[in-house]
C-alpha cells in the first residue's frame, strides 16, 4: 500500500477509523503526546550497530515516502512515532508506514 499526498486541509482520522486501522499494526501503540495522536513501539535489538543499521533502514524508507517519524535510538531499542505533523493527527498515511516500519526488522 502506498501513501497518498496529505496537506493542511486534511482532516484527522475518526475514533473509529483509529481503532479498525489499529487492528492492521497489532504492536503499535496510539499515544497521546501534547493533545496529538500519535502511532508508538518500541523495537528491540541485540546491540547498537543493529539500532542504527535499523534506523538507517527506517530513514530511507520515510525518505522514499516524504513522511518522516520521531525516532528515539537506545543501546539496543528504537523507539518510533509516526503521526502527520501537517494535520496535528493521524491519517492513513501514519498506519501504512507503521506497518512498513515493522517489516524493515
Amino acid at each position: 500500500m502506498k501513501c497518498e499526498a496529505c496537506d493542511a486541509s486534511a482532516k484527522p482520522l475518526s475514533p473509529s477509523k483509529i481503532e479498525s486501522f489499529m487492528q492492521e499494526v497489532g504492536e503499535w501503540s496510539l499515544i497521546q503526546d501534547s493533545g496529538k495522536q500519535k502511532l508508538q513501539r518500541v523495537f528491540h535489538t541485540h546491540n547498537y550497530a543493529k539500532s542504527i543499521a535499523f534506523t538507517n533502514a527506517i530513514a530511507q524508507l520515510a525518505e522514499t515516502a516524504n513522511h518522516h517519524p520521531l525516532i528515539i535510538v537506545e543501546y539496543s531499542t528504537v523507539t518510533v512515532e509516526w503521526w502527520s505533523h501537517k494535520i496535528d493527527g493521524l491519517h492513513k498515511n501514519d498506519f501504512i508506514m507503521a506497518a512498513k516500519t515493522s517489516d524493515l526488522l
